[in-house]
């Protein structure tokens, strides 16, 4: 086993970590907020772990899912943004 391959192992499971975290805030989060930054977590926890496996395996087949993930978390920020601040001026 290569010190790439362990530290492949080490680095799949801190993102496993992080994404379980994200999960139970998404689940168990107190306001609408902190179940939005836990889902801007999670997806820059699948961003961060898509960018991996490709320097791992030395491709860039899943780029364009990278840039679609991205997109979907600005977005989602963006439009959870506008909502609170047409809540809080009402």
């Amino acid at each position: 086993m290569t010190f790439l391959n362990i530290a492949a192992v080490g680095a799949g499971l801190m993102f496993a970590v992080g994404a379980i975290a994200a999960v139970y805030h998404i689940i168990r989060g107190p306001s609408i907020l902190d179940r939005a930054l836990a889902t801007d977590v999670l997806l820059a926890i699948a961003i961060c772990a898509l960018g991996a496996e490709m320097a791992l395996n030395k491709h860039t087949d899943t780029l364009v899912i990278m840039l679609v993930l991205s997109m979907f978390a600005v977005v989602g920020s963006i439009s959870i943004a506008r909502f609170m601040a047409k809540q809080d001026a009402s």
